[in-house]
């Protein structure tokens, strides 16, 4: 039964009330109800922001024939607390995990009524970092609401230097209750070893519960093998198979592969191919390459952000056209940055179907973060849970701990006042994840941190090219020539970026002509990188003439951007194979603003992108 639907929502003190459509989130809920304006308008978001600063109650009612069912909630945003029938059931503060709660003895036959008490993720996250035993930095300059680090919660909820900070809440996937069974697929691993000539497939399901054996089926040959400790595992060998290549290699071929268990078939679409990450010791240092189906694959592409800052935007049909705009413009991986969120099936399914490779970080950026016992047993298992779930996609090339962790130790006082400390709460989670991550597939691709010269060093990998990936921001923060680009000779470069103005048809979705001005505090409002406008500015006073009026300002704007991110991408590429991959930043936006993007939000091609 699909919970999802109309809920009546309410703040914890009755003064504000809206119809709330899940999955979705509040502060969509509260616009649409005439509750807020517009929050992407002008500068709303400054006068919306008291909306994560409250408690807010959502209920509905539903009706049952056979109470013996369980309840499952999929992205519950973030600390909340689930009562049925005024019996409280849950107590979750984790974003990114599937909540599974057995509701026999609480449900009954009939109506029921469900409550979901979302608390404020900003005095939660206040009250995490004061029970620290020590302080736990985060980026400050990124995030309006502080603490977003004490939160497994996406990381740019709470701003970025592209993002609204709004810190909304809610239930991004979905809500339905299944009934028991006395086994459930908790999820696969798919390992293969491919050749022109076989295909063997190793597959293994996770079973909780009671079962005797699991059965496979894949390209028409079948197997069946023994539930042992919780887990079936079969070989299927496929000859001459037909293989999935990224976009530009070849056909992105799917084949479905189906797990029967306990009399229920569960069906995956899964991609026949071997992806290997290739770390290999040379003159230069340590090489950094994706190898598919025995092929050495440049890669090339963009760093992916959640498509929306409010999750009850966003649709697969959006998304799709996002995806489809970068395999338009040939590349063939995207990196899920760590600061969003692990996305839904269905995006994963997207990125099968057009060739494009997932570079996937665990959700960590830019920020130190606890090391108790308690919140590494809470990642772990959210690392296994999202693995289990993705990990048997064809798209996925690549997981990677964390989006800038080890240079962030040198960011904060603290952290260089007394490096030892948080270099080893670090070390401890980065472990946790590691661990995590190969407890359920032991064979994963599987780099520490990005951008990370390698396994065990924890050295700068903003400046130093000869090893690992790299994160190069000279020309853009430092206001280096662009031909400053061509004095690098990255391996991989997996973030680099110049920014621009968003496009004439994305201003005007947030600010009238009075203030087409880039020194307008509407304008600035929509600029969230310190200096970012003047850096803009002094750039284009460097290369053009200064531009007749604010559109044609706005147009120059995107040339310098591509102009820019040319220089860099044509030098890289004529490295290869010493460098195997550029990755910029960034292919999306979350709402209308000023960024390094080349997708305007709502999907508009910049000029960068026709480039």
């Amino acid at each position: 039964m699909d919970l999802g639907g109309v809920w009546a929502l309410r703040d914890a003190g009755g003064e504000y009330s809206a119809a709330l459509t899940l999955p979705g989130d509040g502060i969509t809920a509260l616009f649409e109800a005439g509750v807020i304006p517009d929050p992407y308008w002008g500068r709303t978001e400054y006068d919306i922001r008291w909306v994560g600063e409250r408690d807010w109650i959502a209920t509905r009612t539903f009706d049952l024939t056979d109470p013996d069912v369980t309840l499952v909630i999929d992205g519950l945003d973030c600390v909340a607390e689930v009562r049925v029938n005024g019996q409280l059931v849950l107590h979750a503060a984790n974003a990114f995990r599937i909540w599974r709660v057995d509701l026999s003895g609480v449900a009954k036959t009939g109506a029921n009524e469900i409550e979901i008490t979302f608390r404020s993720a900003v005095t939660e996250a206040a009250k995490r970092q004061a029970a620290q035993p020590y302080y736990v930095p985060y980026t400050k300059q990124n995030c309006p609401i502080p603490n977003p680090n004490m939160l497994r919660k996406a990381q740019c909820d709470f701003g970025w230097d592209w993002n609204i900070a709004l810190a909304p809440f809610g239930i991004v996937n979905g809500i339905t209750l299944q009934p028991n069974r006395t086994a459930r697929l908790a999820g696969i691993v798919v390992t293969q070893d491919v050749s022109a000539k076989a295909a063997h497939v190793t597959v293994r399901a996770e079973v909780e519960g009671t079962a005797d054996e699991v059965s496979f089926a894949l390209c028409g040959v079948t197997a069946t093998a023994k539930v042992t400790g919780g887990n079936a595992e079969a070989v299927l060998t496929i000859p001459n198979p037909e293989l999935w290549w990224p976009a530009g290699q070849g056909a992105q071929v799917l084949h479905d592969l189906s797990i029967t268990l306990a009399g229920e078939q569960t069906v995956k679409r899964i991609g026949l191919r071997q992806i290997d990450l290739v770390t290999e010791k040379d003159e230069a240092g340590l090489g950094f390459k994706i190898r598919v189906n025995g092929r050495d694959v440049f890669a090339k592409g963009a760093n992916w952000i959640p498509a929306d800052a409010l999750s009850g935007r966003i649709t697969p049909e959006k998304t799709r056209a996002l995806l489809q705009s970068a395999k338009d413009a040939n590349m063939n991986m995207i990196r899920i940055w760590g600061g969003g969120r692990y996305e839904a099936d269905w995006f994963y399914d997207l990125c099968d179907e057009l060739g494009l490779m997932v570079w996937q970080d665990f959700m960590f950026a830019c920020a130190m973060y606890p090391s108790d016992e308690a919140f590494f047993a809470e990642v772990a298992a959210e690392v296994r849970e999202n693995v289990l779930r993705i990990g048997h996609h064809a798209s996925l090339a690549l997981w990677c701990g964390d989006n800038e962790l080890i240079g962030a130790i040198n960011w904060f006082p603290e952290s260089r006042e007394n490096r030892d400390l948080y270099l080893v709460a670090y070390d401890r989670l980065n472990r946790v994840i590691e661990a995590a991550l190969k407890s359920v597939d032991p064979a994963a691709n599987w780099w520490p941190s990005s951008p990370s010269p390698g396994p065990m060093s924890f050295g700068d990998a903003w400046h130093d090219d000869r090893s690992g990936d790299m994160h190069f921001w000279s020309v853009w923060h430092e206001g280096r020539d662009f031909d400053h680009y061509r004095d690098v000779s990255p391996r991989f470069c997996s973030e680099f970026g110049f920014q621009s103005y968003p496009s004439m048809s994305a201003i005007k979705t947030f600010a009238g002509p009075e203030d087409w001005n880039i020194a307008a505090p509407v304008f600035e409002s929509h600029q969230k990188n310190a200096g970012g406008n003047a850096r803009i500015a002094e750039t284009m006073f460097r290369y053009f003439r200064f531009p007749v009026d604010f559109p044609n300002f706005v147009y120059l704007s995107q040339v310098q951007q591509g102009l820019a991110i040319k220089t860099a991408v044509s030098h890289w590429r004529s490295l290869k194979p010493h460098c195997m991959g550029t990755l910029y930043w960034q292919l999306n936006d979350t709402w209308p603003v000023c960024s390094w993007s080349s997708l305007d939000y709502g999907g508009n091609w910049k000029l960068l992108h026709h480039m």
